[in-house]
């Protein structure tokens, strides 16, 4: 992940549920490195999913302010110590100011009746059509509360496993957009758009998927927060209060 300064403004006047306005700024020193450093997974990409409309939530959820800066910031220096490199794949112009390397989602398949082609199957199909690695973790970029020991457990789990998609599951059910991918279930992925498929999980129903569950994580989640995710305003309030009460 590239580091520089960055500063972002965001502002939606349209918005009740929000004061209006977020400002994140963050300046972090370039230091000079005498040796490479040795990730935890160097053979490891992940890609943060940020293309989405955010309809429910009025804004782009990437952008929230969380902790002090933007939201999907906050989630690329949690993963960027343990893999090889972390990319936001959604509208560059949204997100290379913050410093993150980013790729536009491709257009898979024909659009539906009301015009709409992309979604997070076509984010998956974009990350993993223009990955280097063979395992490539993909997240979803409304997930405050991951932490960096819930990852690496996570990954640790792809280093000895034999299917082609680790994925986690919850009482809610999978949760493919917390999950690591083989780079070859690009091709079958894209072939499920093709045929106008949209749901992530009937593309990937015919792979090979290692499927892990909130009990074998739960010593390092016992809250059983670490997927959850924020699709309204009720939710991003929820998150806050819930940082705020833990800094103090």
């Amino acid at each position: 992940m590239c580091r520089k300064e960055f500063k972002c403004w965001y502002k939606d006047p349209n918005c009740p549920d929000f004061s209006g306005q977020a400002e994140c700024t963050n300046v972090e020193a370039v230091k000079p490195q005498a040796a490479k450093i040795t990730k935890r997974y160097d053979r490891v990409s992940a890609f943060i999913l940020a293309g989405g409309a955010s309809s429910r939530m009025g804004k782009a959820k990437g952008l929230l302010e969380f902790g002090g800066e933007p939201l999907i910031l906050r989630i690329a220096r949690t993963i960027e110590p343990l893999v090889s490199s972390v990319t936001a794949v959604g509208p560059s112009e949204r997100y290379t100011a913050l410093g993150l390397q980013v790729i536009d989602d491709q257009q898979f398949g024909i659009a539906d009746e009301r015009g709409k082609r992309r979604g997070p199957l076509a984010g998956i199909a974009s990350a993993l059509n223009s990955s280097r690695t063979d395992w490539n973790l993909i997240l979803a970029c409304d997930l405050p509360y991951l932490t960096r020991e819930w990852l690496d457990w996570l990954l640790a789990r792809t280093t000895v496993s034999s299917g082609q998609i680790v994925m986690p599951r919850t009482e809610g059910g999978s949760e493919p957009l917390a999950a690591v991918y083989r780079r070859e279930c690009a091709e079958p992925i894209i072939a499920a758009l093709h045929r106008g498929v949209r749901k992530v999980t009937d593309a990937t129903e015919q792979l090979r998927t290692e499927f892990v569950t909130e009990p074998e994580w739960h010593h390092i989640d016992p809250e059983g927060r670490v997927l959850r995710n924020m699709n309204a305003p009720q939710d991003y309030e929820e998150a806050r209060k819930w940082l705020e009460a833990r800094s103090l």
